[in-house]
């Protein structure tokens, strides 16, 4: 297990800010993990998991409490006929070359997301039509301090949530089931998707991806380009004129430049549209 204090957070997320952890754990193996949590919460001390940090907005401020930094320790990719086994520190992408490698198909969408496979399973990520959800056999856990299997059924899964939100559950890993499928045929859907992401999406700045969530009947970026946001910016934050439903890094930003350009986009489209747009990041730590 290893331990860092004081460890500046701004290098555990993709938008590159975040101020620092009062201690940083990164465990190894899932036992240490249990333990870690059991002993955690019997001295009643905050703490937070994370993963490859990718829709996590943390404040300046940091974190006064134990960051759980799932890692790839904890990210083994097992494939077993159709089905593919991954630890939750295991990023998306390797997932998804796994099962192009072994001529398995249905698992491309998930090729460019940049997460990993836990805080995919906790939010219920998605790109281009395909969810987690989709195609999920079933889940481990670590909930009331014992390991547990959940099926997809159990996760609760919905947009962009799972049960894991509302209960106190850490994901360990997840099992996908795909079809046997031409691996010519995924190479190219899965780079016929990246093109489309490195033509639309802004990925030379950093960002947490879609920073809002799809209003039911709207599309986020749209009514905020509608609401004349194209470029707005607050500080080094900025929405991204090439993509506005992504709110980027552009030049130096704080979480505080981020939070209150979120603020800022929010207010101005509800005003102009009557639509309230709810963060898709998840915000960690004192923003007051």
């Amino acid at each position: 297990m290893i331990e860092l204090k004081d460890e500046l957070l701004s290098k555990y997320t993709t938008f590159r800010t975040g101020g620092p952890a009062k201690r940083l754990v990164q465990p190894e193996t899932a036992a240490e993990l249990a333990e870690l949590v059991k002993s955690l919460k019997e001295n009643n001390e905050e703490y937070i998991v994370i993963g490859n940090g990718s829709n996590l907005l943390i404040s300046d401020k940091g974190y006064n409490g134990t960051v759980i930094f799932i890692g790839e320790k904890l990210g083994e990719i097992k494939v077993q006929g159709s089905t593919i086994y991954a630890g939750a520190g295991a990023m998306l992408s390797a997932v998804a070359r796994a099962a192009r490698d072994n001529s398995l198909a249905g698992f491309e969408f998930a090729s460019g997301i940049p997460g990993s496979v836990g805080g995919a399973v906790f939010m219920n990520a998605g790109a281009y039509g395909g969810e987690i959800c989709q195609v999920t056999e079933y889940v481990d856990v670590l909930m009331d301090g014992e390991l547990k299997r959940l099926d997809a059924a159990e996760m609760q899964f919905s947009y962009r949530h799972s049960v894991a939100m509302e209960k106190e559950m850490i994901i360990l890993g997840f099992c996908i089931k795909l079809q046997s499928g031409n691996r010519d045929e995924i190479t190219e859907k899965m780079s016929e998707l990246n093109k489309k992401r490195v033509e639309k999406q802004p990925l030379e700045y950093p960002s947490a991806g879609s920073t809002f969530k799809r209003p039911e009947g709207y599309f986020a970026g749209k009514l905020i380009q509608d609401s004349g946001l194209a470029g707005y910016r607050v500080g080094g934050a900025m929405v991204s004129p090439k993509h506005c439903g992504f709110v980027i890094n552009y030049e130096n930003a704080t979480a505080d430049d981020i939070y209150r350009l979120m603020q800022d986009v929010t207010r101005i489209v509800e005003e102009k549209f009557g639509v309230t747009l709810e963060p898709e990041v998840r915000l960690i730590g004192d923003f007051s």
